[in-house]
């Protein structure tokens, strides 16, 4: 074995020190992918969570607006009334031809600040109605297992006001309109809502603001 031989066998392979040198490298684009991978996780995750959070606040003020569109008013029968916690409406049942369900809105404390909405079974009586709109009151009050069955999570608040329009501007919802002495109130031309979004309980954060009008505004006028 020639001397250039043996030279070139002892140069075959690495070095410890190359060896070290290449692990150290391999190991730190192995800790940059992970970061980078760990981002995208991250990112991927909170997108996920705004696009839930964000569906189930839409579908919450569909239902809100669907809602105050469906209010009736049927003469001894209280369409709308609103004391300061609780917004309480008759309006007509989901089902075509199955009468009138009466429905509530409110923040509940005891419910981790939670916006809730109650919708009672179909009344096709004004007995049955009657039944009805004295459960949504207990609901508010201090439900039973029984009531809560029939209560819906929307989102949790911080807080949430309600304005009515009434004679051409924005009042206070339970300033009196003639009828707050019978524990009624008629239905206003507009309602806004103004929803508080908790910053450290959802991704979405800050203040809502949606108007309803009433859909036959100026139908009923000369």
């Amino acid at each position: 074995m020639t001397a250039k031989t043996q030279s070139a066998l002892r140069h075959q392979g690495f070095t410890l020190i190359e060896l070290l040198v290449a692990i150290t490298i391999m190991a730190t684009m192995a800790v940059l992918g992970w970061r980078g991978m760990d981002s995208m996780l991250r990112v991927q995750a909170q997108t996920s969570q705004y696009s839930d959070e964000l569906l189930t606040l839409q579908a919450g003020l569909t239902q809100w607006r669907l809602d105050l569109d469906k209010v009736v008013q049927i003469q001894g029968v209280t369409s709308l009334n609103w004391d300061g916690r609780v917004l309480r409406m008759s309006r007509q049942a989901p089902t075509v031809g199955d009468g009138v369900v009466v429905v509530a809105w409110m923040q509940r404390a005891d419910a981790g600040g939670q916006w809730l909405r109650w919708q009672s079974p179909p009344a096709h009586t004004a007995q049955a109605w009657r039944q009805a709109w004295s459960q949504s009151q207990a609901w508010a009050q201090s439900p039973d297992p029984q009531l809560r069955q029939h209560e819906v999570f929307v989102i949790a608040l911080n807080d949430w006001q309600i304005t009515f329009f009434r004679g051409n501007s924005w009042t206070n919802a339970l300033s009196d309109d003639g009828s707050l002495a019978s524990g009624t109130q008629t239905v206003p031309d507009g309602i806004r809502l103004v929803l508080s979004l908790p910053n450290e309980q959802s991704i979405l954060g800050g203040k809502l603001t949606m108007d309803w009008v009433r859909p036959n505004l100026g139908g009923d006028r000369p």
